[in-house]
């Protein structure tokens, strides 16, 4: 392997250190400085500054990031295979396990600002949206809630749920059920 390509590598993985640990501090105090978050990507605050130039490109950057990651967690979870109510339990599975990213990116709304997420045919919006309109089309899930409603009851349940795990309030490990339950008891179509 030649010097460049492990360079890049390093490279890289700093600039994913600096990103995931952007999210992770900024999702629990949105006044925490450059030299916080250097500190929690194990990074001096030059190296912070040599991938980030100020802390507005940092957050930026750290939003198209956990956009992205929240992304590849819900095509991880391939939402359009298999029954929909096992699906969609893989979804908040993948959800919560992107929990910082969620809370960095939808906990404050100075964050999403001026962010464009796009249209392309696999975003987020369109993969949940179209897994819910399977549920209500084969009567797993009631078809007489909007799908933005069930969608957007969804996203509020995992933020809540990964807000919780974070104030201590319910164990890490016990969100996704916790979700899963009540999401399936306020959404399933009626026996």
């Amino acid at each position: 392997m030649s010097s460049a390509a492990v360079e890049s590598g390093t490279r890289s993985r700093t600039r994913r250190a600096i990103l995931g640990a952007a999210a992770e501090v900024l999702a629990r105090d949105r006044a925490a400085t450059l030299a916080d978050i250097a500190k929690a990507a194990q990074v001096g605050r030059s190296t912070l500054h040599r991938y980030f130039a100020d802390r507005e490109v940092l957050v930026k950057a750290a939003a198209a990031d956990a956009y992205l990651v929240i992304q590849q967690s819900i095509l991880g979870a391939a939402v359009d295979e298999g029954p929909p109510l096992e699906a969609m339990r893989r979804l908040v599975a993948a959800m919560v396990g992107a929990g910082d990213r969620l809370l960095f990116l939808y906990g404050d709304s100075a964050v999403l600002e001026g962010f464009e997420a796009g249209d392309e045919p696999d975003s987020v919006d369109r993969m949940v949206g179209d897994l819910i309109t399977r549920g209500q089309a084969e009567g797993v899930f009631d078809p007489d809630v909007a799908v933005q409603w069930i969608q957007g009851t969804l996203w509020a349940l995992v933020y809540a749920g990964c807000e919780s795990a974070s104030r201590g309030v319910l164990p890490r490990h016990g969100v996704t059920a916790t979700v899963i339950r009540t999401l399936e008891n306020g959404i399933r179509a009626r026996g």
